[in-house]
């Protein structure tokens, strides 16, 4: 940066009595930050005495807050903890603000449990308030990331019949996913058992459909039950013809064909397979909805498979005009290919021809 280059030779001990008003320097925090990497401990000293006595203007600060979480990678465990203490008694507004929640963040991953969980402390009785908050909602997402989930009660206290709301909500599927993947048994219950009575919105919502696909991936044997997944997918079953179709449900259907045990999957397939053809294709040129069709190709049993491939096969001429019914030829083009070649037949599969029907005009 130019004030490097001008100053080739300056040294962290040549700015004494001005590093605060270096680190609200663009050039001046990046010289800070680069030398701090490989600096002694005096110089250390030096710079982390000048920003202690202005550590909460520098966190709130566009340049200043790099120098600050500089410290919380670089720093002894003593000053971590001394700049730590800097931040009590005003964790929410520093959460709630653009550079002071960076801070925070990088606190919560550096300090003791102990002084994670005073800091944490400070949010309790204004949770939602943060995970509504496009800089909180973070803070609140390292929190349960970070901090002993004994610890974060107040935080699943506050979902309390709020889990439908947060969940539809940007920022709050967000801390609900965090909260699935890091809580107790005993936390995530409660959360789970109200996603439960919302399932059928939550799968057609832009952000309850992460939520619900996010159940279906976890590892249940940590952080719920398999009940939870078959309770998803059983809520799916009868309407997968519609929710494919759907920009949103359409993916929590493909997860459910993905991680259903086998039987449940055998049950959604079975049901694509039973559709008339006006369904099926209806499915297979959907802009969403070829996407399931493709997936229940790639992971059914050979048996289900042939089955479904069975049905598909008469569609594939009037498939050829449309863009999503492109993909779903070339899946079962690989596939014939697949099971020719492991018959030892040469040659391409004969699938049809290709042109219009009848040669056209």
């Amino acid at each position: 940066s130019s004030r490097n280059n001008r100053f080739p030779s300056l040294q962290l001990r040549d700015l004494a009595n001005h590093i605060v008003e270096f680190s609200q320097d663009q050039h001046g925090s990046r010289f800070i930050q680069q030398k701090l990497e490989r600096a002694t401990v005096a110089e250390k000293q030096l710079v982390f005495q000048e920003i202690l006595a202005a550590a909460y203007n520098l966190m709130t600060d566009v340049f200043g807050n790099y120098v600050i979480q500089k410290f919380f990678e670089f720093g002894t465990h003593e000053k971590k903890s001394t700049l730590a203490q800097k931040v009590r008694g005003h964790v929410l507004p520093l959460a709630l603000q653009m550079y002071g929640c960076r801070v925070i963040q990088k606190a919560l991953e550096s300090i003791s449990a102990e002084q994670q969980q005073e800091i944490v402390r400070e949010l309790d009785g204004h949770v939602l308030k943060c995970v509504k908050d496009q800089n909180g909602n973070h803070v609140v997402q390292k929190c349960i990331e970070c901090v002993d989930p004994i610890a974060l009660q107040f935080i699943i206290n506050a979902f309390q019949g709020q889990v439908f709301s947060l969940s539809t909500h940007p920022y709050g599927c967000r801390v609900i996913q965090r909260i699935l993947e890091h809580c107790t048994q005993e936390q995530t219950s409660p959360i789970l058992e109200e996603l439960h009575q919302h399932t059928e919105q939550l799968i057609q919502d832009q952000y309850g459909n992460y939520v619900i696909q996010h159940v279906l991936v976890l590892r249940l044997a940590e952080h719920g039950k398999p009940e939870d997944k078959s309770q998803i997918i059983l809520s799916v079953r009868g309407k997968v013809l519609v929710l494919s179709q759907h920009k949103f449900a359409s993916n929590v259907v493909e997860k459910c064909v993905t991680h259903a045990t086998r039987s449940e999957r055998a049950v959604l397939i079975e049901e694509v397979c039973g559709f008339n053809d006006n369904a099926l294709h209806v499915m297979m040129k959907d802009q969403y909805a070829n996407y399931v069709v493709q997936k229940m190709i790639d992971v059914s049993e050979p048996a289900q498979r042939k089955v479904l491939m069975h049905k598909i096969r008469p569609h594939l001429n009037s498939l050829r005009k449309y863009t999503y019914g492109k993909h779903i030829i070339a899946k079962l083009e690989k596939f014939f290919m697949k099971t020719a070649s492991a018959m030892g037949v040469v040659g391409a599969p004969d699938l049809g021809p290709i042109g219009p029907p009848n040669g056209g005009l």
